[in-house]
């Protein structure tokens, strides 16, 4: 973990603008690779490379274009935090089923919809987080290379008419050898580079054979905009739309829970100090990040997704101003109307964009398998669970098992297999979650005697009557801190607070009892509960004697307590040690 004095700029300080518009145009080159070769692989997988051009530039556009609404945050959409959009792999598989089965037209409507649905989501987040559990997003994430792969496999054979059937082969191998060496022999600074040191070494073996296509890139212009305009959208909604529909929607989803994931590691390390992490900013990259697709399929681009890039930027520079975001999608902007610069990459051999790519996934798929059996200690089903489901969308998508009743079933849905592994690992997850017991009512004191025998139920069916009075006394703590911390008080608010539902769930969770609040959001902006906690003692909250005592005596009660605050629901979760009872004593 970086220590905080390495911190030179966090989000919120202003830095000279040379210093921004430099590390912004690095970051806008290191995500240029995947914003050129990835629609490269999905439109000449297609044989529609006649509109590859023209998406390259508009997915560049709106990558800069959302890069910058991420930075400045317009209203609901954007983080306030330096982040980079680039091209998303995930979408590769079903972007190419689009383009084959309905054109251009096909594939801007399932994006433009696939954007919608996830800036819909962002409103949803919290719901989202326990649909999409770590075994659930981990399988998909397997299933997302097995969908692919054999595309990438298929190009590495392809070389243009004339050329010897060994030079695929061999760009292959170069690219693979340079890029896969460096990263695993290079130091850090190094590693970043090592797909573009793979990607020349294969380009540079294509050039000795021929195959590079240098004519490309002499014809281009070095200023100017491709010709070529956004396809439209095909609205005839046919039942090739509704087959695909549900993998575009799918990928979305786990789309905006890794997204999630970036937005709160992005958070960690843009302060100096540690802070809770504001889930509220978190729904706002979400919404800029479905927003973005929309306009990619407006314009005719394949789906965009924030990449990770500059968390380890800002780990090696110290510099996490949200300036540099500006400056990078500015620069993203005019790279795009770089005609020479593009043509470039589009002139890459078939099999060393393939090969590039290939190592992506490969990483991309242990990524899914770490996420997958994360859980496996605490809940050792994770590991059947992710086994079963990933062998189910296998077998659905070779068509190894029930292939000409699943071709009809619900009009093909469960014709695609990382839809069909994703909802049997739904199903199988939501089968293994554990009982709740829940108490709902309203954000009120008056609930207090409702609350403790709620918890005293709880505490008696479970053994934890020795900690009953622990678990109560944490209860009625922080149902008094949120309604303190929201100017509970006077007439007209304590009637905006009944007005609010609050919702209380109780589960075990080795040999602890988790307690969750679930509360309206107000519509003021209140200190977070967990800054609070982890603030008692310094001189920054300020709390008035009896909201400190509070605050000390929860801390005391609780292991741990986490406060996310999302626009549409506050969500406090506290984890109380319970102490059984042995016969009958204590």
């Amino acid at each position: 973990m970086r220590p905080d004095e390495a911190l030179r700029y966090q989000a919120s300080d202003p830095i000279a603008r040379p210093l921004a518009f430099g590390l912004g145009l690095q970051l806008a080159v290191l995500t240029l690779n995947s914003a050129v070769l990835l629609p490269t692989i999905v439109f000449r997988a297609a044989d529609a490379e006649r509109f590859l051009v023209w998406a390259v530039f508009a997915g560049m556009l709106a990558c800069g274009i959302i890069t910058i609404v991420q930075a400045i945050r317009l209203r609901r959409f954007g983080a306030g935090y330096l982040m980079l959009h680039g091209a998303s792999s995930p979408f590769i598989a079903v972007c190419v089923a689009a383009l084959l089965q309905g054109g251009p037209t096909m594939l801007a409507t399932l994006v433009l919809a696939s954007g919608l649905a996830q800036a819909v989501f962002s409103e949803r987040l919290a719901l989202l987080h326990r649909l999409l559990t770590p075994v659930v997003t981990g399988t998909v994430i397997m299933l997302l290379p097995v969908t692919v792969m054999p595309i990438l496999f298929r190009m590495l054979d392809e070389v243009p008419g004339g050329a010897p059937a060994v030079a695929g082969p061999l760009c292959a191998f170069a690219t693979l050898a340079t890029g896969v060496g460096i990263y695993l022999k290079g130091t850090g600074g190094l590693r970043r580079w090592a797909p573009v040191a793979g990607i020349a070494a294969g380009s540079l073996v294509g050039a000795l054979f021929g195959i590079y296509e240098t004519g490309l890139v002499a014809n281009a212009a070095w200023i100017g905009v491709p010709q070529g305009r956004p396809p439209g959208l095909d609205l005839s909604f046919g039942p090739a739309f509704w087959a695909l529909l549900p993998a575009f929607l799918f990928i979305a989803l786990v789309g905006a829970t890794k997204s999630v994931g970036v937005a709160v590691a992005t958070q960690r390390v843009s302060w100096r100090g540690p802070r809770a992490v504001d889930f509220r900013s978190v729904q706002g990259a979400v919404a800029a990040e479905g927003v973005g697709n929309a306009v990619a399929g407006l314009a005719g681009a394949i789906p965009n997704t924030l990449h990770p890039t500059p968390i380890a930027g800002i780990e090696t520079t110290g510099v996490a101003a949200r300036s540099v975001g500006v400056a990078a999608g500015l620069a993203l902007i005019v790279l795009a109307c770089l005609p020479k610069l593009v043509a470039v990459i589009l002139a890459i051999p078939d099999a060393v964009a393939a090969a590039s790519i290939a190592v992506v996934m490969c990483m991309l798929f242990v990524v899914g398998m770490r996420e997958a059996v994360s859980g496996t200690r605490t809940n050792p089903r994770n590991g059947l669970i992710a086994g079963i489901s990933v062998w189910a969308g296998i077998a659905v998508e070779f068509d190894l098992v029930f292939a000409d009743y699943l071709a009809e079933l619900a009009g093909g849905l469960l014709n695609n297999g990382m839809t069909a592994g994703g909802l049997v690992a739904i199903l199988l997850a939501t089968v293994t979650m554990p009982r709740t017991a829940r108490f709902g009512g309203s954000l009120d004191v008056a609930e207090l005697p409702r609350m403790r025998d709620f918890i005293a139920g709880f505490a008696r069916r479970h053994g934890f009557e020795a900690s009953a009075e622990r678990m109560v006394a944490a209860c009625e703590e922080t149902l008094l801190m949120l309604l303190e911390s929201r100017g509970a008080g006077t007439g007209q608010a304590d009637a905006d607070h009944k007005e609010r539902a609050l919702l209380i769930t109780a589960s075990r969770e080795d040999g602890h009892a988790v307690l969750q609040f679930k509360a309206a959001a107000p519509g003021q902006e209140e200190l977070n509960l967990q800054d609070r906690l982890a603030w008692l003692g310094d001189e920054a909250p300020g709390a008035p004697e009896e909201q400190e005592i509070s605050l000390r005596l929860l801390r005391h009660l609780a292991c741990s307590v986490r406060h996310q605050q999302f626009r549409n629901v506050d969500i406090v979760t506290l984890k109380v040690a319970a102490e059984r009872r042995a016969g009958g004593k204590r």
